[in-house]
């Protein structure tokens, strides 16, 4: 067997099953229970470095309410 042929047959099976391992290894990683915090935080970056909105913030559907407490969490 020449060594095309045997780097090709092991690349077929090992190497795909080790790819295909680490594939999910990072799926399971990303969405692991105790990254939630840190998810939030990177979805949360677009919004760090804007201005508050002027509110007065005493309507019964503030929009802007919800807003301040979900930054003021992160």
């Amino acid at each position: 067997m020449d060594t095309y042929s045997l780097l090709r047959e092991f690349a077929d099976s090992w190497v795909l099953l080790a790819m295909f391992s680490f594939f999910v290894g990072v799926g399971i990683w990303a969405f692991w229970p105790s990254l939630a915090q840190d998810r939030k935080d990177a979805s949360m970056i677009p919004f760090r470095n804007e201005a508050p909105a002027v509110c007065a913030q005493n309507c019964d559907d503030c929009a802007c309410k919800a807003l301040a407490q979900t930054l003021k969490e992160v």
